[in-house]
Order: structure tokens, then sequence, then C-alpha cells
């Protein structure tokens, strides 16, 4: 095969190489850089159940256009493959107070395009991100961010841990 015809073929090699399982949809074309694979908030679910992460919400609900709801809708695979890596490697009790919901801050890495989530804080997650990973300063908001050796960045809002998945976390 002539050089031109292999790289001609290659996007289309890339596409076929993708393989979505049920509740995983792949968004963006064979030739981005960097797909986002996004998953449904049942497979997020369950992906959470299986490391013992929980989650709640003030509404008690799961729907993505209400703000009083913790919803999964569209989060982004490293996203929820992150917070089990962080479950794992801390060995604390995680409990998700926000997700893909509306009502947080917009742009690129924001929690509607499935980049954040939320923890509730508690003294042992608390310990292991100040113990573990790097302090980085203050935000423009004024809260405490720390970075992980994967380049996560997690920040102390007060009330509870706003964290930026840019990838899995080693997973």
């Amino acid at each position: 095969m002539k050089v031109t015809q292999a790289l001609k073929a290659r996007p289309l090699l890339t596409a076929l190489a993708l393989v979505v399982t049920p509740g995983v949809a792949v968004v963006g074309t064979a030739t981005d850089a960097f797909a986002v694979t996004k998953i449904s908030h049942a497979t997020a679910t369950q992906m959470f159940r299986n490391v013992g992460i929980t989650w709640s919400s003030s509404g008690n609900c799961s729907d993505r256009y209400n703000s009083t709801c913790t919803s999964f809708e569209q989060l982004n695979l490293p996203t929820a493959q992150g917070a089990q890596t962080l479950r794992q490697a801390s060995g604390c009790g995680l409990n998700i107070t926000g997700g893909t919901e509306t009502g947080h801050a917009s742009g690129t890495y924001s929690h509607w395009n499935g980049y954040k989530l939320d923890y509730g804080k508690n003294t042992c997650v608390t310990s292991y991100i100040k113990n573990n990973f790097t302090y980085i300063g203050l935000r423009g908001d004024g809260a405490p961010q720390y970075r992980s050796g994967s380049g996560n960045i997690y920040a102390d809002e007060g009330s509870h841990w706003d964290v930026l998945y840019y990838n899995c976390g080693g997973c």
C-alpha cells in the first residue's frame, strides 16, 4: 500500500477500532486528537457502586436539567474512572454531591461537559488530598488547589471538594 493510501485509510481504521459498550457514546470524529467518551447516568452509577462510591442530592433526584439533582448523564468516562481511582487509592469513603447537572460554573472543563465531580468533605479524603497531592495555590475564587501526580485538580471549596479530571488518574 502506498503511503498516501495508508494515510487516507487511517481515519477509517481508527473509527473501526473504537469499541463502544452499552451506555457509552463516543463524541467526536476518528480524526479528533482526543475524542471524549461520554457515559450514561446508569453506567456511571454502576461504576461507582462497583467500588463503594455513594452519591446524594439535595433534591433526591438525578435530572440533569435540575440544579438540586445529582446527575451523571454525559459524564466523561475518564472522570468516572478518576473517581474510582481516588476511592481505591485513598481507601476513603466518597460521596458525590455534584455531577453534570445544571447550576455549576460554565466553561470547557466544567461539570456540564463531564469533566468535574464534587465530593462531600470528610477527614479521610481531605487528609489524603493534602498529603499526597501538590498544593498549587489559590484558584481565582480563592479556593486552595492541589494537583495529583496525573494532573487532575482538586479545589477545596469549603463545604466540598471540586475535582477537575483531565484523565482517569492512573486507572
